[in-house]
């Protein structure tokens, strides 16, 4: 018997059906049974459910001879259904990746309630992805399992039959089916909740639910709305027929009447010369189950009104108003803001005319999203080295929190904000300030940059469109005139900056001022940070941040992150940061997967990590500096590269283990190769070549030239041997974390972690944690064909004998130009 029957009526979504069922069939969770109904549908639904069937035992294909509706294929679906659990998935709908894993999950911890309620996202045609606006009642804080009188806010969510998954001996025992018509999830949703001894709610979107342009059946112009009243009286004949429920008639009488008046003032909905009627059936049916004390919230007595007393042109009149006063607003509100902007504009003016203020610097970071980077290390800088000079941050209203106590707050576009920028006499951002800023004589611009480039920046995006969007090259350059010292990190960094921003500047070799808390944190600071985040102790954490892909319009997670843990076991956990472009988590619900998306600090998360899962991330060369493992994820490198473009074959000359695919990530962190003496010697040459700068000295060095007048290179550089940044709390854990791994997908799995117990006395024999001299296992790692091996792309021997797979020849200086690989 499988654990879930999902089932799947089709009709007229030959486009979309195929998505909606591969999206069922490719859950990790895989004891399903998928019954798709054919509900005699015109287009091919029909056979694209036979073909699914003939490749998967799972499917189940029903053919209904005529078309019988939702309601009823739903019912045909159940009929045939054996799993323990029914889930409902509309054919243009699809199941997210890992819901049904967190649904069964969230189902055993809960003690197999009747009805478990999980969230869904509205995806648009855009690709926008919009999640459920009452989600705040899902929380799965609190007792669980409860009944519906516990929390009625639950019928505050969706009232329908898919975000919801159903204990089939339940449902059959109350003898629960759909009816006919439109409408059909109120006369189910209702009594189901009502009739559940036992709730359980999961705050995960398992479902994305389309938002088609044309062909919804609830937006189609029809009488078939009037089909709402009969699916009421199906309600409220529930409720009649069992006295304990009669609580709830106050509850359903309200959401009966927003519904009908939601139907009535939707101008699609019903057909010409129809509103009349619809309204009186409306009233008819408001007195009919009236329910004595039922409250009417304020915001909604209008319409409750326009319901009970069937006062069509008074709400008509009513609603033309209310149009007329928000277009007023509307036109006001704009003109206030323009006439905000032209005296600001002018007070700006009159500020540029008054004297600088030598002992001002104003701050910036990120287009204003907060307190970080580069600029947040010198602004703390200053106020060491300098205390002399005031210093001011710039933040939008949602990032004030980040901003320490010392600087002074400003927020963008206020009257402070431009007496800043036009009286400071330093400059600080790693992005431009307003466009409309005129740099005066005496001015210091820093322009800090946010990290080494992988990924072409400036004037090279004039050969990628899909990267450039719609940039403004001549503006660009223009801001560019405005800097007068821009930092960097290593020699490639300088190079990139001075060819792709061209300008008068002064480049700091100095290194990056936001790396300097990993040479001068201490294994004190990494366990508070760990216990902050809630990192089990003795657990590896692995810090995941993917980069943005300009070349998709919305976010796709490239790593199931849900099944990642799972296969490494509860010795590990992740870490998942989101670009900042892409707010919201990239695995919801997910066990031992820590959302720190929103977390102030990325420098903390580095700290707080053992090891950095990323794919082209410039988060990579400052993680370095931690001298801790990074495994890189290069699954769709190629596409990347072409779209956006590279300065060097990151595949050639990683920072660690690179892994094609999801299963050579997993293989990875299973065998230990992602803390081996091989990702120790790519870690060692990758920080040689980007990283000869950052020994936590930086800011200091900027501060001191900058503004102090010293000569360059003030304090002296500390070298690379001599640095000792802070371990990782894993380097102290008494055992190997691949211990408890179980179920390896492969017997090279498995020998690898026999393999990797002797890690550490076969690396002093001269052979890796596999057994393999490094030449042979070199050569074995160094094709860049994806294999059931992961790859590991070593630098070594093998490249200078002149084995052109390896990449480079040699592995270059810092100071040096790029490697020079072979074109394919």
């Amino acid at each position: 018997m499988p654990r879930f029957s999902v089932i799947v009526p089709a009709y007229k979504v030959q486009a979309y059906l195929s998505e909606c069922l591969d999206s069922v069939l490719s859950q990790s969770y895989p004891d399903l049974e998928l019954i798709a109904v054919d509900d005699c549908s015109p287009d091919a639904c029909g056979a694209l459910i036979d073909e699914y069937a003939a490749r998967d035992a799972r499917v189940k294909a029903v053919h209904l001879a005529e078309n019988q509706g939702l309601g009823r294929a739903r019912n045909a679906g159940m009929a045939r259904a054996t799993g323990d659990y029914l889930v409902f998935v509309d054919s243009d709908d699809t199941l997210t990746p890992g819901a049904l894993r967190s649904i069964a999950d969230r189902i055993k911890e809960t003690g197999e309630p009747d009805v478990l309620v999980f969230d869904y996202a509205r995806t648009y045609w855009n690709g926008a992805v919009e999640r459920n606006k009452v989600a705040a009642h899902l929380t799965q804080q609190g007792p669980a399992p409860f009944r519906l009188q516990d929390r009625p806010g639950l019928l505050r969510v969706l009232m329908v039959a898919w975000n919801k998954a159903y204990r089939r001996e339940f449902v059959e025992k109350q003898d629960f089916r759909f009816p006919t018509g439109y409408y059909e999830d109120t006369p189910w949703t209702f009594p189901v909740l009502m009739a559940a001894e036992s709730i359980a709610t999961l705050d995960r979107v398992c479902v994305h639910y389309r938002q088609r342009r044309q062909g919804s059946i609830l937006r189609t112009t029809s009488r078939k709305h009037f089909d709402i009243f009969v699916q009421y009286d199906r309600v409220f004949a529930f409720i009649d027929e069992r006295p304990e429920l009669d609580r709830w008639r106050a509850v359903l009488f309200r959401r009966m009447v927003d519904h009908f008046s939601t139907v009535f003032t939707k101008r699609d909905r019903l057909p010409r010369g129809t509103r009349g009627e619809f309204l009186r059936k409306a009233r008819f049916h408001y007195r009919r189950y009236q329910a004595r004390g039922a409250s009417v919230p304020l915001r909604t007595r209008l319409r409750h009104g326009l319901v009970r007393f069937g006062l069509h042109r008074t709400y008509r009149t009513l609603q033309l108003a209310m149009s007329a006063r928000r277009r007023a607003l509307k036109a006001t509100v704009k003109l206030a803001r323009a006439v905000r902007a032209a005296v600001l504009q002018l007070h700006y003016r009159v500020q540029l005319r008054l004297p600088l203020r030598a002992d001002r610097a104003v701050f910036a970071a990120y287009w204003h999203r907060g307190h970080g980077c580069n600029p947040g290390a010198l602004e703390k800088a200053f106020r060491t080295h300098v205390p002399h000079i005031r210093t001011a941050w710039i933040a939008r209203p949602e990032h004030q929190h980040t901003v320490p106590p010392g600087p002074l707050r400003l927020r963008p576009g206020s009257f402070a904000y431009w007496t800043a920028l036009a009286r400071s006499k330093y400059l600080v951002n790693n992005v431009n300030f307003d466009r409309r800023l005129r740099k005066r004589p005496g001015q210091v611009f820093v322009q800090t940059q946010h990290g080494t480039p992988l990924k072409h920046m400036g004037l090279d995006l004039q050969e990628r469109p899909a990267a450039a969007g719609d940039m403004d090259f001549e503006e660009l350059l223009r801001g560019v005139d405005k800097w007068d010292y821009v930092l960097s990190a290593n020699r490639h960094t300088t190079l990139t900056w001075e060819r792709v921003y061209p300008g008068g500047y002064t480049t700091l070799e100095y290194g990056y001022p936001r790396n300097d808390v990993f040479q001068r944190a201490t294994s004190a600071d990494v366990a508070r940070i760990r216990e902050s985040l809630g990192i089990p102790k003795g657990t590896v954490a692995l810090l995941y941040a993917p980069t943005h892909r300009d070349y998709h319009r919305t976010r796709r997670p490239a790593l199931d992150l849900d099944r990642i843990v799972r296969q490494l076991g509860p010795r590990f956990v992740i870490l998942a940061r989101a670009h900042y472009w892409h707010p919201g988590p990239l695995a919801e619900g997910a066990a031992r997967v820590i959302d720190v998306g929103d977390h102030p600090d990325i420098a903390s998360l580095c700290l707080a990590s053992d090891a950095l899962i990323t794919d082209y991330s410039s988060l990579m060369f400052d993680y370095a500096n931690l001298d801790r493992p990074i495994v890189v994820h290069t699954e769709d490198w190629d596409a990347y590269d072409a779209a956006r473009g590279t300065y060097f074959d990151l595949r050639d000359f990683p920072p660690g283990a690179v892994a094609h695919s999801e299963d050579e990530l997993i293989d990875i962190f299973a065998t230990g190769h992602w803390r081996g003496s091989r990702s120790a010697q790519l870690r060692a040459a990758f920080r040689e070549r980007f990283c000869p700068y950052d020994d936590g000295r930086a800011a200091a060095r900027v501060v001191r030239h900058v503004v102090l007048g010293e000569p360059a290179g003030r304090p002296a550089f500390v070298p690379l041997s001599e640095r000792k940044p802070v371990p990782s709390a894993a380097a102290a854990l008494d055992r190997s974390p691949q211990d408890p791994v179980a179920d390896p997908p492969s017997s090279a799995r498995r020998a690898g972690l026999a393999a990797s117990d002797a890690c550490s006395c076969k690396a002093e024999e001269g052979v890796d944690a596999m057994g393999v001299p490094p030449l042979e296992r070199s050569r074995e790692w160094g094709s860049r064909r994806p294999t059931t091996t992961p790859q590991m792309c070593v630098p070594d021997a093998a490249r200078q004998a002149g084995d052109r797979r390896q990449g480079p020849a040699t592995v270059p200086h810092p100071s040096g130009p790029l490697p020079v690989t072979e074109s394919r």
